[in-house]
């Protein structure tokens, strides 16, 4: 594959009781004051704050909790440096667990916000009421109106993460290179993407195919009988093109059928056979997905399945997530790319909180140090796309939370315990990585690493994303 792959890629209080029927609360909260949220150790500080409030609430102290995340709350913004943007992220999500009644008249007051400014205007995706909902009644119009603009924030924060961020385009190289190189002398090729979005990662993939394609017909055909006119037009649109087939899941069936549009249109530029088929999956029937997934994806003759999982594992329960496995395995694909978060939320509320603030103090620095302090897609990374992460991992519980990541190990332990074997990935993938930091992300707190033949980005030290190739 060539380097345009990369270029184009305490106490307890009850309910009504007054702040001083506690006698502990003035040992407690009252240590920290405004003015010591602003002092040079602030930052130790709102993270111990933070900790502390999320005790609070572990331990039922509600109106204590309250108190505390209103005091951070106000004393954080979202266009401080890295902690104090982080700090207002959490200590968002952290209200909006303390206020669940409220939350539904908080989202609408944040969309109305969002829809009466163009820029820096948080806007907040509920996790309890995903965009693929059922409504009824009166409320359609404005409900929907609502979704839709929440849903363009997604989409657009999205695409900056993918823009001023080397994370997805990461993830997207090295699994196409090992979708590529598992793929070598196949002419029907059948991609099943558990989360396709707006489709990034296949442009790059498909380009690559062929020109793998029009190098083989190139050097299989003689030149004795064709004038160059005919040479040139069989290295645009070689004969018998390659037949790429991608079943784009997604929870949204307009975006995924406007992301197989522009990919169909894309296939014909390249001279490409070329299908999309949408299958729509939802957050919260993944179990009930996986028991229809082998009848959902119909396969050819001759043709080679891929199953790319990047950025999706993390959605299951640990169980749901082996019987997807096996159900994968037992469609026998050629390869089945993996990419995740390297970090550990699938945990009780204190503990997955501190993991949670571990990984995205690491997101927030990295982004500090990269992008200039008014950077309008900074911005919207964090308190969209990020926002709404923290969200979910904070103010969600049981079904109702998404995000699940684990640390690499558990998905070795669940990919081989399911019959799957690690495929190494290649020195070529590992070049393709360096140069897509080189050329577009050219920071030295970017850090690449190698552990158990799979790849590993993050930053200043700490990984944050994995990449690995298995086989059945």
């Amino acid at each position: 594959m060539s380097s345009e792959m990369v270029s184009s890629i305490g106490t307890s209080n009850k309910e009504g009781e007054e702040e001083a029927s506690d006698p502990n609360y003035q040992n407690e909260i009252p240590l920290v004051s405004r003015s010591n949220l602003s002092s040079p150790a602030s930052q130790l500080n709102t993270r111990q704050l933070l900790i502390r409030c999320v005790e609070l609430v572990s331990q039922s102290d509600l109106i204590a909790a309250q108190r505390l995340v209103s005091l951070i709350s106000s004393n954080s913004s979202p266009y401080g440096d890295s902690t104090d943007r982080l700090v207002h992220q959490f200590a968002k999500a952290l209200s909006f667990r303390l206020n669940r009644n409220s939350f539904d008249v908080n989202l609408v007051r944040l969309s109305r916000r969002a829809a009466s400014t163009n820029t820096s205007t948080e806007i907040i995706s509920n996790p309890y009421h995903h965009h693929h909902q059922m409504i009824s009644g009166s409320d359609v119009g404005g409900q929907d109106m609502m979704m839709d603009l929440q849903m363009e924030a997604v989409e657009s924060s999205y695409l900056y993460l993918n823009k001023i961020t080397p994370f997805i385009r990461f993830s997207h190289l090295t699994a196409n290179q090992a979708i590529l190189e598992a793929t070598e002398g196949q002419d029907c090729i059948h991609i099943l993407d558990l989360d396709t979005m707006q489709g990034l990662q296949w442009p790059p993939l498909m380009q690559a195919i062929a020109e793998r394609h029009g190098r083989r017909s190139i050097t299989t055909t003689t030149t004795s009988d064709q004038d160059q006119e005919e040479e040139a037009s069989a290295r645009s649109i070689p004969a018998n093109p390659p037949m790429i087939r991608i079943t784009g899941a997604g929870q949204d069936l307009i975006t995924l059928q406007r992301t197989g549009d522009r990919l169909q249109k894309f296939a014909h530029s390249l001279g490409l056979r070329f299908q999309f088929r949408p299958l729509l999956i939802q957050s919260q029937g993944l179990s009930l997905a996986v028991a229809h997934l082998p009848s959902a994806v119909p396969l050819m003759p001759n043709e080679a399945l891929i199953v790319n999982c990047v950025h999706f594992l993390h959605r299951f329960l640990r169980d749901d997530a082996r019987l997807f496995l096996r159900a994968i395995r037992a469609m026998n694909p050629r390869v089945v790319t993996v990419a995740e978060r390297e970090a550990s939320h699938n945990h009780p509320f204190l503990q997955r909180f501190v993991q949670a603030l571990d990984h995205y103090t690491a997101l927030f620095d990295s982004l500090e140090a990269t992008l200039p302090p008014n950077s309008r897609e900074r911005l919207t990374v964090e308190q969209v796309w990020f926002g709404r992460e923290i969200l979910d991992l904070v103010a969600a519980e049981g079904d109702q939370r998404t995000l699940r990541h684990e640390r690499f190990e558990t998905w070795v332990e669940l990919l081989r315990s399911s019959g799957f074997s690690a495929v190494p990935l290649s020195p070529y993938a590992l070049s393709q990585a360096k140069l897509l930091l080189r050329l577009h992300y050219p920071s030295e707190g970017y850090q690449l690493q190698i552990l158990n033949d799979s790849f590993f980005l993050g930053w200043q030290g700490q990984p944050l994303f994995s990449v690995s190739s298995w086989h059945a």
